[in-house]
């Protein structure tokens, strides 16, 4: 997957990520840290989960020491929120310089004793965040509310 489709997932999730924190305005504040069955946990802790795992992996490419972020400094919708859209910001910067210089670069990251190119850590990120959103639907139903569309088609995201 070329460098410019990698970005345009990256985006589409980032506005997934968006739409589930609008869908999250409609959620009593009990119900965003309540744990549920499967998952990481709470709706509230997937999305921290989500951020500090997408952040903790685009500093590893980077070669940047890991920051460490606790789910008690932002467990709130209020909190959480603005995390991603800092980081988002950071990461959306890096994503637009030299990345196809780092194509098939083999990294290793203070976390895992394995080493991985920069292209199965960037796939493994955007897997990463669609498979908890995917579990954010399950517990959107079990709500009995509609979830946010995973849909790539209609989101203005163009690849063209």
């Amino acid at each position: 997957m070329g460098v410019f489709l990698l970005i345009k997932f990256f985006e589409y999730n980032w506005k997934v990520r968006d739409e589930w924190f609008d869908w999250c305005a409609q959620v009593a504040t009990e119900e965003l840290i309540k744990e549920r069955r499967g998952g990481v946990g709470s709706i509230l802790y997937t999305f921290f989960h989500i951020i500090d795992v997408e952040y903790s992996w685009i500093r590893g490419i980077q070669k940047k020491e890991d920051v460490t972020f606790q789910f008690e400094d932002y467990n709130s919708l209020r909190k959480v929120k603005p995390l991603s859209d800092e980081l988002r910001n950071e990461i959306a910067k890096f994503l637009q310089s030299n990345l196809d210089g780092l194509k098939g670069k083999v990294i290793s990251v203070s976390w895992d004793e394995e080493k991985y190119t920069v292209d199965e850590i960037l796939h493994h990120i955007i897997a990463h965040e669609i498979h908890h959103i995917g579990q954010l639907s399950v517990w959107s139903r079990e709500l009995g509310l509609q979830p946010v569309s995973a849909s790539f088609i209609g989101k203005g995201i163009h690849t063209y």
